[in-house]
């Protein structure tokens, strides 16, 4: 590798960050297909890789976009199905009456929800949920979205009933002991970072006075869920998250119906009004438990629909020539393999990519249960596919970017970045390793994805330093997570969902900094294991 290949690889990737963060941003609908348009550039005519190889990657790119398309699309019709059914209204008044005090409604809705959310589901769906209720309470959308990106990273490498681990590093061979081994390292480097990076994310919503007066109530609630998920990765690798999310969100309200902990010079005003009945509140919000409930029915195995929903053996082949070969399975699996001649496949779970379900089928169900008015079904409709518009745009050129900066094997740019970063810094990678995690989290966006990209190239590193690999690759699976703070995609989300117009070079400078901070926790930690 020569300095004109690193650079050439670097080139797109730092003019992306420039184009997004500079005093005067381009919008992300065009930044990022710029970025991709580049990328491709540099992929034929410096690098030489073979064209229908990069033509191969990006059709994959455009295909594999319609997982955050749907998933941001179904997250949108499901909250303006509650604003049209007055859901969020009841919600709102039923959540100041729960507790007037804000700190309680941000780590309740910001935290504790969340972090249930991404046990079950992943796939950038928590921010999508929880956002919108942190606006509707009176939180600004733009620090709301800063924070639910910085939140939502503490249970990522646990997310998804633990794909991140157990799938992400599937391919490095793991006996089941050093599984273990990572998961646990991997839980107690975000517990000590649960300590300190939350914090950063509710100043965004709430002042520092606020947060010291409630400071007793903050911890409880971070321990509730972070405690159960690291005694649980002892032992399992797929429900840290999951069983975390769940006993923290019911002890945090339980903390907040009994005031524990918090301030009462903290309360607002006394809500107007009479506290809604118990009835009122469990039916509006029907959608968001009802979603609950269908993501850990489908993601738990032992239920025995996950395995119904993402069954992949053919049932239908529709050969489409040079493009190549469509499959349908009776699952509603779509998959098209050797796309233009070469080994590029694309899968997409119809079913359980959290979108039609439970997203669709929810908010359907729920304009029954809620009564909705007459025409919210069309109202919802067409605001929904109204406010992707732009969205769409970037989620299309965010991915094909990433499948242009990994298509390459050695050569790749992903490959090639990082292989630069661990020459760089020799025998210090071990403080280092967790930002290599999460530079492939911001390139694809998932953590999933950066384990499985980086997670070779780490367990190489530690053989060769002679570091122990279930602590490098724990520091990976952290990294990740992490980088869900900054990653583009999750960005082009959220802002999506709220709503946001060109504020996405803004939300990426303002988590930077948690992120950094994340990963000099984790370095700190590396030392201990």
């Amino acid at each position: 590798m020569t300095a004109a290949d690193l650079i050439f690889a670097a080139g797109p990737v730092l003019l992306l960050i420039y184009w997004m963060t500079k005093r005067a941003p381009i919008p992300s609908a065009k930044a990022l297909p710029l970025a991709a348009i580049m990328a491709y550039g540099v992929r034929l005519v410096w690098f030489g890789t073979d064209a229908n190889l990069v033509n191969a990657s990006v059709m994959a790119g455009l295909l594999v976009a319609l997982t955050p398309i749907f998933i941001v699309w179904g997250a949108i019709f499901l909250f303006r199905t509650m604003e049209h059914c007055g859901a969020m209204d009841t919600i709102r008044h039923w959540l100041n009456h729960l507790s007037r005090n804000r700190v309680a409604q941000v780590v309740i809705i910001g935290w504790s929800f969340q972090f249930l959310i991404e046990g079950a589901s992943g796939f950038g769906t928590p921010a999508a949920l929880a956002a919108p209720l942190l606006v509707g309470v009176g939180f600004p959308p733009l620090r709301v979205a800063m924070a639910c990106l910085i939140l939502n990273s503490v249970p990522v490498s646990f997310g998804a009933v633990g794909t991140p681990t157990w799938f992400g590093f599937a391919q490095l061979g793991l006996t089941e002991e050093e599984f273990l081994a990572v998961a646990w390292k991997t839980a107690l480097v975000h517990s000590a970072a649960a300590c300190v990076v939350p914090l950063l994310a509710f100043r965004l919503l709430i002042s520092w006075q606020e947060i010291w007066r409630n400071l007793i109530f903050i911890y409880l609630a971070l321990a509730a869920s972070v405690v159960p998920m690291f005694l649980l990765a002892l032992v399992d690798d797929e429900f840290p998250a999951v069983a975390g999310g769940l006993i923290g969100l019911l002890v945090t309200v339980w903390l907040a119906r009994h005031r524990v902990g918090l301030a009462r010079e903290d309360e607002g005003e006394e809500t107007s009004g009479a506290t809604p009945t118990t009835r009122a509140v469990v039916k509006a919000l029907f959608p968001l438990w009802a979603t609950v409930l269908v993501l850990l029915a489908t993601r738990i195995p032992a239920f025995g629909l996950r395995g119904l929903l993402t069954a992949a053996v053919p049932g239908w082949d529709f050969p489409l020539g040079s493009l190549g070969s469509l499959s349908i399975s009776q699952s509603l699996v779509l998959s098209l393999r050797g796309i233009f001649g070469t080994d590029t496949d694309w899968t997409h779970q119809i079913l359980y990519v959290p979108s039609l379900i439970p997203f669709i089928l929810v908010s359907i169900v729920s304009w029954r249960v809620l009564s909705a008015p007459a025409g919210t079904a069309r109202s919802v409709w067409q605001e929904s596919a109204a406010q992707m518009r732009n969205p769409i745009l970037a989620l299309l050129g965010a991915l094909v970017f990433v499948r242009l900066l990994t298509v390459g094997g050695d050569k790749s740019s992903v490959i090639l970045i990082g292989s630069s970063l661990a020459a760089a810094t020799g025998d210090c990678w071990q403080y280092l390793a967790a930002y290599l995690g999460a530079l492939g989290a911001f390139f694809a966006g998932s953590c999933t994805i950066s384990n499985l990209t980086f997670g070779p190239i780490q367990d190489s590193i530690a053989t060769r330093m002679g570091l122990d690999h279930t602590t490098i690759l724990a520091l990976q699976s952290v990294g990740g997570a992490m980088g869900n703070m900054i990653a583009i995609h999750n960005i082009v989300a959220v802002c999506s969902v709220l709503g946001l117009v060109n504020q996405e070079g803004e939300i990426l400078k303002r988590t930077v900094g948690p992120m950094l901070l994340y990963g000099a926790i984790a370095a700190a930690l590396a030392v201990i294991l």
